[in-house]
């Protein structure tokens, strides 16, 4: 089915479920929505797919898949509304993990006794990290977990689920709203928008945290980004603008030196992670990028610092089977566990009903022209030394105190 319109056109696939939609009959039930497959707009067209995955550790998963005719991309309405991967010009942006994926949330241990449960179901090329906490786990003295790894949005299906187009200017827009709460403890509202324009390969996002609490709250939110092959590979570099960079830990201290510079797989590598103090532009936007090594395509990330001010580089380049990636990730502060974060100041206080919104881009770089444009705009943006530290840094890094 085909669809053309000089008008805003909307269809809503997903609405929270009240009393009302058990009273009332027939009338109050929701129905599947009839969405356009292709659409006409602004110079070019859409296409739109909603579908639900029936295999595997997916099965019951809903999937929507954007197509501007430059990009497609896979979105996980039931898992924070996360981008599993994206694809423009016959290549693929994501990462091959461990984990095959996408995962039910369901099957993710998130309050697993280690902490550590997120990892099971951890493949997305963005999954957001927060919104209570956002990094490490956090034990109490006693040894009980207070706020596992990446906190939970990631693992919350959205209650809502809208798409908008603009036709006359061939803009998409995807809006989801997943809430993250517990009953006398907090209520935070994630209300996320992926933006797509007819031909473009960008990805803009427009996400906003609202505390729906009368009282006072707090929030942390982390964009992991991840990126494998083929935009990784021996030679790939990373290419950011920063007034400082640091070590997260020791190990990350051996290679500081080469902190942007990626090796091929190997079998047993162990992480290492480098904390940057971006540099914005006049409109307090910086820029991200990995390069492949011969600079024939990559991916960058753009983001707004005035509410992302901080970067994590997080290199993982152990074998293909354990999981080859690089991961570039903006946010509110570090991965720390959150009670280093709140002590240090890195914690997003929300007063009641207050809210607050976060921006940034991907793009997929699938020529050495857009390569060159990306590392050109990061270049400009490094108009003086970054300070580079060979050791982690007390009130920065939870392994330094």
């Amino acid at each position: 089915m085909e669809t053309s319109a000089k008008s805003l056109l909307c269809w809503q696939l997903r609405q929270p479920v009240s009393a009302d939609s058990f009273v009332g009959g027939e009338e109050n039930r929701q129905t599947a929505v009839d969405i356009p497959e292709k659409l006409t707009a602004g110079t070019g067209r859409f296409e739109i797919r909603y579908q639900q995955l029936e295999s595997g550790r997916s099965a019951g998963l809903s999937c929507l898949t954007i197509n501007t005719g430059s990009v497609t991309a896979a979105i996980l309405p039931d898992r924070g509304m996360g981008l599993w991967k994206c694809w423009s010009d016959d290549l693929e942006f994501g990462w091959q993990s461990p984990v095959s994926g996408p995962v039910h949330p369901s099957l993710v241990p998130i309050h697993d006794a280690s902490g550590i449960g997120w990892l099971e179901g951890f493949d997305e090329l963005l999954v957001r990290c927060g919104l209570q906490s956002n990094g490490a786990p956090d034990f109490s003295e006693a040894g009980t977990l207070r706020y596992p790894l990446h906190g939970r949005i990631a693992n919350l299906p959205a209650s809502r689920l809208d798409i908008q187009v603009d036709v006359e200017n061939g803009i998409l827009d995807v809006i989801g709203v997943v809430t993250e709460s517990r009953f006398l403890i907090y209520s935070l509202e994630l209300q996320t928008r992926y933006r797509f324009r007819v031909g473009s390969p960008v990805i803009e996002i427009v996400d906003t945290v609202t505390n729906r609490s009368s009282q006072s709250g707090s929030m942390q939110l982390l964009y992991h980004i991840n990126v494998g092959q083929p935009v990784l590979q021996s030679g790939s570099s990373v290419h950011a603008a920063y007034r400082s960079l640091a070590p997260r830990d020791a190990r990350a201290s051996e290679s500081v030196d080469q902190w942007n510079q990626c090796d091929g797989p190997a079998s047993g590598y162990r992480e290492q992670v480098y904390f940057l103090d971006p540099v914005g532009d006049e409109s307090s936007w910086s820029e991200t990028m990995l390069a492949s090594a011969d600079g024939a395509f990559g991916f960058a990330v753009h983001f707004d610092t005035r509410t992302l001010p901080y970067m994590t580089l997080w290199k993982n380049t152990a074998s293909v089977e354990d999981g080859y990636v690089v991961g570039l990730e903006p946010g509110t502060g570090f991965p720390n566990p959150r009670s280093f974060e709140e002590k240090n100041g890195r914690v997003v206080a929300l007063q009641g009903g207050e809210s607050r919104t976060f921006r940034l881009k991907l793009q997929p770089l699938t020529s050495p022209n857009a390569v060159t444009q990306s590392r050109s705009r990061i270049e400009a943006l490094q108009s003086f030394p970054g300070s580079k530290k060979t050791a982690p840094q007390p009130g920065q890094s939870s392994a330094a105190d």
